[in-house]
């Protein structure tokens, strides 16, 4: 094993499975809604929420509620220290690989 494997690197705001999705959505979309995000996870309104609330407090992601007509429309997009966050995130879990 590497001398540099250290566990205490992830992130764990990210770590989860969902917020892990949110992330790795949203570096590729850039933004959504909160509709195809939560289609795209499978997950349901209020797990949703409630992830990306976490999301929202460490800075990682924005939240923005209008409304699109009379519809209230709710979209999260990554922001700067969040896009940060994910590159460092994916960077330690492959420091936990072994070098091939």
């Amino acid at each position: 094993m590497a001398d540099d494997f250290d566990i205490s690197r992830i992130d764990d705001v990210i770590h989860g499975r969902i917020r892990l999705g949110i992330m790795a959505y949203l570096s590729g979309a850039g933004s959504a809604d909160f509709t195809t995000l939560k289609t795209r996870l499978q997950t349901t309104d209020g797990n949703l929420s409630v992830h990306l609330r976490k999301l929202e407090e460490a800075g990682f992601v924005a939240v923005s509620k209008r409304f699109n007509g009379r519809k209230p429309l709710t979209e999260a997009s990554l922001t700067d220290q969040g896009r940060d966050a994910f590159v460092a995130y994916l960077d330690a879990m492959a420091g936990l690989l072994p070098e091939r």
